[in-house]
C-alpha cells in the first residue's frame, strides 16, 4: 500500500535553510528517491522597503530556522533528513514527525485547493447557511478569490444581498 506524501516541518540551524534544502535535494537525486521526496520549501514573502523615497524589494524567510518537506515517511526517509547536514530534527512532540494539518498547509500557502462551482451568475440557489437555510436566492457575483458568493435574496418583501462561503449554497434543482 503506497503512503501519501505529507508536509513536515524541518528545524535547521541558524542560517543553514538553503543548505540544507541543496544537500537534501542532491542526496534525493542521486539516491533516487524522488518516490519519497516530493518538495522542498523555505517559506518566503517579498517584503517592500522605502528608502529615500525608492521602494525597495526583497525576499524574506517567514519560518527562519526551518524548511518544510513533502514526504512519505518511512524510517528511511526519517533517517535521510535526520542525517542532513544543518538539520538538526522534526517539529513535532514525542520521536515520531507529526505532519502539517491541511488548513496549516493552506496558511502557509504551498498547495492552494482549487474550487469549482457548479453555479454561475443568475443562477437559482438553495442556502445552507444555519441562519437563512432553505432561503432560495439568485447568485449576483462569484469571487473565486475570497471564495465568496453574493446571494440575492428575498426577505420581509425586499431583496437582501448576503456574502456566503462556497460551501454555504448549493445550486436549487427545484
Amino acid at each position: 500500500m503506497a503512503q501519501e506524501a505529507k508536509w513536515y516541518v524541518v528545524h535547521t540551524y541558524s542560517g543553514y535553510e538553503n543548505k540544507v534544502k541543496v544537500n537534501l535535494e542532491k542526496t534525493i537525486e542521486n539516491n533516487n528517491l524522488q518516490h519519497l521526496f516530493h518538495d522542498i520549501r523555505i517559506p518566503m514573502e517579498e517584503v517592500v522597503e522605502i528608502k529615500d523615497g525608492e521602494e525597495k524589494s526583497s525576499m524574506k524567510k517567514v519560518l527562519p530556522g526551518y524548511v518544510m518537506i513533502k514526504m512519505v515517511m518511512t524510517d528511511f526517509s526519517w533517517y535521510i533528513v535526520r542525517n542532513t547536514r544543518g538539520c538538526t530534527g522534526f517539529v513535532g512532540p514525542g520521536s515520531k514527525p507529526v505532519p502539517l494539518t491541511d488548513s496549516e498547509v493552506e496558511k502557509l500557502g504551498f498547495e492552494q485547493k482549487v474550487y469549482s462551482v457548479d453555479y454561475e451568475v443568475g443562477d437559482c440557489v438553495k442556502i445552507l447557511n444555519p441562519s437563512f437555510r432553505d432561503f432560495i436566492g439568485f447568485v449576483e457575483e462569484i469571487n473565486m478569490e475570497t471564495k465568496k458568493v453574493k446571494v440575492s435574496v428575498s426577505m420581509f418583501g425586499r431583496d437582501t444581498e448576503l456574502e456566503l462561503g462556497f460551501d454555504e449554497i448549493e445550486k436549487d434543482e427545484d
